[in-house]
């Protein structure tokens, strides 16, 4: 290697025999100062986004780690995020391209996430308290938002780094990102009277929370707007398992009036009502219409007839990421917030 060379070409990527990745690596092999190095792998704003890419790619290429304790000692942070779940069981739901996007958007940051599971009878509160008390991480991202959550009040109390997958009433005052449910409900009861059908149930999220609220204000309003029955299905709800849901459907049409349109709000949820109302020979685009979201290509394949409103997943982990990520680094700066609006043109 001559004096000539670039410090980032081939060969100055490499480390020396006994040598251990570290920050002052990182300075000897790009030619900056360890303060510029760590800045840089700390996302700091005054640093260029050119000296960002240098630093990271030859982080990468000698296999730095940073450690934590360290980074602790240093900075108070642990660059690690939360994602808050529950442990409900749903084979076919958006969960993990939900874990994909998010890991895919912190890619190249100097953050990690890790997964903080509950039990669906235990209080939600308990990993918000533990993650706040301990300061195990830096942030949390956190769904199945209620309209009055007490996690959400709780964390802005305590004026901790976090952003939700859905929105609380008090949703001006931090960071989310939202799939607009209401409109949803709007387009898929629009859809099913379109194909003639006038008596349209829909099997809802838990109750409790936002999106299952806004779901079925949007779907009511345009029953009411179009002069066909609208009604939930009662005592069950997508999140529910497969034979509970058979179960609470099947009295339902085996009589006269039964409905004709169903609404649902995930694979899973909707394969099961097919599936229950196929073994009683009933067919879909028949006898009756289905409405489904999905966030994978999945429910058209199964049964072509099934009319299908697309979720974006991927759009959501990034921006939950970034958001969250804002939120850590400019807590004093507006929130960031979106509203993922359902295309018209979606739907069939």
């Amino acid at each position: 290697m001559t004096k000539s060379e670039p410090p980032d070409s081939p060969e100055t990527i490499a480390l020396q025999p006994g040598e251990r990745p570290t920050l002052k690596t990182i300075a000897r092999l790009s030619g900056m100062a360890v303060p510029t190095v760590s800045r840089a792998l700390a996302d700091a704003p005054d640093i260029g986004k050119g000296t960002k890419a240098r630093v990271r790619d030859i982080a990468r290429q000698i296999g730095y780690r940073p450690n934590r304790a360290g980074v602790r000692l240093r900075t108070g942070r642990t660059n690690v995020i939360s994602l808050v779940m529950s442990t409900e069981h749903d084979m076919m739901n958006h969960t993990a391209r939900l874990i994909s996007s998010v890991t895919s958007a912190l890619r190249g940051t100097p953050y990690h996430m890790i997964i903080t599971p509950y039990f669906p009878d235990e209080d939600p509160m308990v990993p918000i308290r533990y993650i706040v008390e301990t300061g195990s991480a830096d942030g949390l991202i956190i769904n199945q938002i209620e309209p009055d959550d007490p996690r959400v009040r709780y964390l802005m109390e305590h004026k901790f780094p976090f952003v939700t997958h859905g929105r609380t009433r008090m949703g001006a005052e931090h960071a989310y990102f939202d799939y607009d449910n209401r409109a949803f409900g709007d387009l898929a009861l629009r859809a099913l009277a379109k194909r003639g059908r006038r008596r349209i149930a829909m099997l809802a999220p838990p109750q409790s929370q936002t999106y299952a609220q806004d779901m079925i204000v949007g779907a009511r309003a345009a029953a009411d707007a179009l002069g066909v029955a609208f009604s939930v299905i009662e005592g069950v709800d997508a999140h529910c398992d497969n034979p509970v849901i058979e179960r609470a459907v099947t009295p339902m049409f085996r009589s006269d009036d039964r409905p004709d349109g169903l609404i649902t709000t995930s694979i899973g949820a909707c394969v099961t009502l097919v599936g229950a109302l196929e073994s009683h020979g009933l067919v879909v685009e028949q006898d009756f219409d289905v409405v489904a979201k999905e966030a994978i290509t999945f429910l058209r394949r199964f049964r072509p007839g099934i009319i299908v409103v697309k979720e974006d997943i991927d759009l959501a982990g990034d921006f939950l990421a970034r958001a969250l990520m804002h939120r850590i680094s400019q807590a004093d700066a507006p929130p960031m917030q979106q509203l993922d609006v359902p295309d018209v043109g979606t739907v069939p």
